[in-house]
């Protein structure tokens, strides 16, 4: 099932906006309805039973009254009904009589109210509808006679029947009104809805286009800080955290820079003693034969470990240059066939260690530069031969590049050794990362395989550390057979 896209917050504060203006608006519009329906009909109401309970005091009767005499009264009252004309219904006994004919009684008139009336000496009222659905005010009075200061029932009630069609016109009036104009009042809520949006949106918009310059290196990016309110703190926390973070950024660079500088300077210090240093060290393994046995064994090694140091310096020097970007590449068109076997001619590793696999077409050649390619070659080969074991495997083809970009170089140098751990995979191409603790006085530098990586990344290419299904660490070099400086 397709997912809906999840609103904007533009859209969802616009959307809340409108609806705690349609709940306010509803809200205010049904108190009013409810006080306003209240006010008039309780008026209504009490003008009524006050005009009824006036004209039935006002009434002289001689008791016990006949049908002409209550027809009279009924009549006599009916003259002056308020607010609205009303029709009146007089019962006495059995005797029935109304003001309109017949019939003598109303069917508005229940019998809850009859029992009301007959129970309080000063009347009761209801509101009622008739069959047809029309409202009705109903008001009952008793005729009562003060007797000693109490009221005294003479068995006379008047009903006054009144139809609310004109409260019920004003109520309809005042709903219509109210519905006509929501719809306006939202409009019109639309207006400050965009411009509250606007006003809260507009720092997040700013928030946003400055992280994403922060993202891409701007540390000098800033935001301008609005008002006094939670998003111009915001902004300023931003601020803040972006200023402390330029400034550890530029320690950081200062830091990196003076120790790229310190091991330049140091491996160019000790190049030249040590170029000395190596040439006597030639000349004493000449005459290390001549020498007593422990003579000639301290001399031995101190000219092995005066080639490690010499190692280590061209590597420390080769990566200063990587790190200060000054490596650079001198491209010459090279036939990759002929490359490979150089490499392995001129360490001495075409006795059978190495077995070269080529799924080149004829004549393959690739625009890169020798002397790197030289040394990833020697640095994969070496390494593997170190670690993990002979005979190791080059298999050398190219395959087509993505997008018409043109074919890649794909090399794969893979040994017949135990693999590489896994734990051991994300460190692989690390400087001076060693397997194993207790290789960290061996040949290596540690340095090789960082090195490697700098070099194919330099040519656009990308070198991956894995294990084959047979066993064995794989080495995948895949690169453009036209390199662009």
């Amino acid at each position: 099932m397709r997912r809906t896209a999840p609103l904007g917050l533009r859209t969802r504060l616009i959307a809340a906006f409108l609806l705690v203006a349609a709940i306010c608006a509803g809200t205010t519009a049904a108190l009013t309805y409810q006080k306003a329906r209240t006010a008039i009909l309780t008026q209504t109401q009490d003008t009524a039973v006050s005009t009824l309970r006036d004209q039935v005091e006002q009434q002289q009767l001689e008791l016990p009254v006949d049908q002409q005499q209550l027809q009279l009264s009924v009549g006599d009252i009916a003259k002056r009904g308020k607010p609205h004309p009303w029709t009146i219904f007089g019962e006495y006994g059995t005797l029935r009589a109304s003001s309109n004919g017949t019939p003598a009684t109303s069917g508005v008139v229940t019998e809850a109210l009859r029992r009301r009336v007959t129970a309080n000496p000063h009347g009761a009222f209801q509101r009622v509808e008739d069959r047809s659905g029309n409202p009705y005010l109903v008001v009952g009075m008793p005729a009562v006679f003060n007797q000693g200061g109490v009221r005294q029932a003479t068995g006379i009630v008047y009903f006054a029947t009144m139809p609310l069609d004109a409260e019920e016109a004003t109520v309809k009036a005042m709903v219509d009104a109210a519905q006509q104009g929501a719809v306006p009042g939202l409009a019109i809520a639309l207006i400050p809805a965009l411009l509250a949006a606007r006003s809260v949106l507009r720092p997040v918009r700013d928030m946003r286009r400055a992280a994403q310059r922060l993202g891409r290196g701007r540390l000098d990016t800033r935001i301008e800080v609005r008002g006094a309110d939670e998003l111009a703190g915001l902004a300023r926390t931003f601020n803040e955290t972006a200023r402390a973070l330029e400034q550890s950024v530029a320690e950081l660079q200062e830091a990196e820079a003076r120790a790229r500088r310190f091991a330049a300077d140091v491996s160019h210090e000790l190049r030249t003693p040590l170029a000395g240093m190596l040439a006597v060290t030639e000349v004493l393994d000449e005459d290390a034969e001549h020498l007593d046995p422990d003579t000639a064994k301290a001399l031995r090694l101190v000219s092995a470990e005066t080639g490690k140091l010499a190692v280590l310096v061209e590597d420390l020097m080769e990566i200063s240059r990587f790190d200060a970007r000054a490596a650079e590449l001198n491209l010459d068109d090279v036939d990759l066939a002929e490359a490979v076997g150089k490499t392995l001619e001129r360490r001495h590793w075409d006795d059978g260690r190495v077995a070269t696999v080529t799924d080149l077409p004829p004549e393959t050649r690739a625009r890169l530069d020798p002397r790197r390619f030289d040394v990833v070659l020697a640095n994969l080969v070496g390494n593997a031969l170190r670690h993990g074991g002979a005979p190791v495997r080059i298999t050398v083809g190219t395959r087509p590049g993505p997008d018409g970009e043109g074919d890649r170089l794909l090399i794969e140098v893979a040994d017949s050794g135990p693999g590489i751990a896994p734990e051991v995979l994300p460190h692989i191409f690390d400087r001076f990362f060693k397997a194993d603790a207790a290789r960290t006085r061996s040949a290596g530098s540690g340095l090789g395989l960082a090195i490697t990586q700098e070099n194919v990344r330099l040519h656009g290419g990308t070198l991956r550390a894995g294990n084959g299904p047979a066993g064995g660490a794989v080495f995948t070099l895949d690169m453009p057979l036209e390199a662009r400086p």
